[in-house]
Formats: C-alpha cells, structure tokens, sequence
C-alpha cells in the first residue's frame, strides 16, 4: 500500500431502511453497515452519505432514539463505536450533517432528508465546513412547486492531512431526478442524467466547487442520479474538467451506461454514484468497489445502492516560482 494514499467512501444509505424498502429506518442495517465499513482494510479516511435522516416519523418509527433529539446519525455512530469496541479497537471517525430538507405536517416531522461525512481523526484534520449552512444547488423547473420539492444540497469540507498538513477539499452531494415537466424529459428513452434541471445543478455544484477548492486538490462524489454518457456525466468529465475515479482506473468504461450498475430498483439496475476529481488528485485503485448485485460484496443487501470504495493520492505541487 503506498502509505501516502487516501482512502473514500461514498455510500447512499438509503435512510437505513432498505429491509423495509425506505420507508422506516431500523436497527438491523445501522449495525450491519458500521460492521461492513469497520471491516474495510485500510480503514476509510473520509466516509461521503447520502439520503441520512434528521429526526422524523420514518427514521423513529420502528427504531425508537435511545434519548430525547437523538438523529439518525447519531443512532448509526453508536453502531459503529459499538462495532469497533467489539473488536477491541478505538473508533477514529468524527461526524457531520449536513441538512436539506424538512418535510412536516404542523408539527409532525414526516421525513427529512441529509447528507454525512465521516472524518478519520487518526489521518485527517477538519479546517472547516458549511455544516451551519451547506450549499443549496436545487434547480426549480416548476416554480409553483418550489416548497414541495426536495432540496438538493452540497456538503463542503476542506481537511489537512496530518501528516504533512497537505490540504484539499471534499464536495458530497444528491443530485434530483429528471424533472418530467419538461418537454425533454418526454422525448428521450433514457432518462436518468438527461433532465435539464439536473444539468443546472450539475453547473450549481461545478461552480460552487470553483469557488472554495480554487487551486487545491478535490474530491467530489454523491448519488448524481446520472450514468456515464448521459448528459449530465458528459458535461462534468468534459466542460467542468472532472476525473472519474473508476474510469480513472479502468473499472469502466465511460461510453456505456449500463456496464456497472451502482444501484437497482426491482429488476432496474443504475450506474448513479460517482467519485471525481481535480487539482491534482490520481486515483490509484477502485478495489472492493463492486456492481449492485455482487453476492461477494460485505455491502451486499444493506441499501439499493452499492458504496464506491477508491484510494487516491495528491500530487506533489508544482515548486513556487522566483521572480
């Protein structure tokens, strides 16, 4: 292993509730998705969530919070210092939430949606966060139904590595689904990645990311709700510069749409998650990153997506120059 390499996860938990196909969060796969990622050698310096609840009537349902105000994330983060503490190991993680949306009837908080980063202390320093206020990226097609839609958002960190203080940055986010109120969305037999409204979000989140990593290495990953050649794919990996990690390593091939499925829905199968980057991030290996369906995966069944696994290195900066 090159000892200066970084390691990502970026998983789509699916609200912990995959037994009971989303609709309430249970115990069962807290537990089984904490033992899966402390089982991973080495060990994840930074673990990238999507779809991770707040507090709300589905998270609480059939998974009672063990004290007042607990969160979803909360309640996954004792699984894993559970988790590690039955191997006999210190829990090294540090975690964050980043919150969207808030769904309520009066007072009732339906669902709420969220996204999570886990830091490796051991490995990694945090400089700093938009925990208080991550950005909003949400194009909305029908203005009408602005309040109803779910909000997408862009959870930002810029880490030091602790062992030379080296710094970059890590962009997560959840991007919408086509919206079918427009005429494209009708007019094409693939629809995943082809919305307009994605395509905006697409451009929200490549500017954002401009903004804050400026001339730092980065790492962007998420559910983009886009598979490689569709629109939204294309514009990130030409027009915004961006590396696809497993085209990177040869694990795909970008041209095809269907060839390593990340998620499935019945007899559906997605190739939605991805992990970029830019300045001056090589990715080294993709291992234990495996198609949607793979019985040999130790995340197999656990979500309705599959976690991209990738280990990556920061290039040496080019010398100052002396004028």
């Amino acid at each position: 292993m090159e000892p200066s390499a970084l390691r990502i996860v970026t998983y789509n938990v699916r609200y912990f509730g995959h037994m009971l196909r989303g609709l309430a969060s249970t115990v069962g796969p807290k537990r089984r998705v904490a033992a899966a990622l402390a089982t991973l050698d080495p060990l994840p310096d930074i673990v990238c969530l999507q779809e991770v609840e707040t507090s709300s009537l589905r998270s609480n349902i059939v998974h009672r919070p063990t004290r007042p105000g607990e969160t979803q994330l909360e309640a996954f983060m004792e699984r894993v210092e559970e988790t590690f503490a039955l191997q006999g190991r210190e829990m090294p993680y540090e975690a964050f939430y980043f919150r969207a949306h808030h769904y309520k009837v009066g007072e009732l908080s339906l669902y709420t949606t969220g996204l999570a980063m886990l830091v490796n202390t051991r490995t990694l320093q945090v400089d700093r966060h938009n925990v208080e206020a991550p950005e909003h990226i949400t194009h909305h097609h029908v203005q009408g139904l602005k309040e109803r839609k779910q909000s997408r958002i862009c959870a930002h960190m810029r880490v030091l590595r602790r062992a030379d203080q080296r710094a970059f940055h890590i962009f997560n986010t959840h991007l919408s689904l086509p919206t079918p109120f427009a005429r494209e969305f009708w007019a094409t037999r693939d629809k995943m990645g082809c919305g307009v409204n994605q395509l905006h979000e697409a451009k929200k989140l490549t500017g954002f990311i401009g903004l804050h990593a400026k001339e730092e290495p980065f790492v962007v990953c998420g559910d983009f709700n886009s598979p490689p050649s569709s629109p939204v794919f294309r514009y990130l990996t030409g027009d915004a510069h961006l590396t696809c990690a497993q085209a990177s390593v040869g694990q795909i091939n970008p041209t095809l749409s269907r060839a390593f499925p990340t998620a499935g829905f019945m007899h559906m199968r997605m190739h939605l998650d991805h992990l970029f980057s830019g300045g001056g991030v090589s990715w080294l290996d993709t291992t234990e990153t495996r198609p949607f369906g793979d019985l040999t995966s130790r995340f197999h069944g656990l979500s309705d997506h599959v976690p991209l696994i990738a280990r990556f290195r920061l290039d040496t900066p080019a010398p100052a120059l002396v004028t």
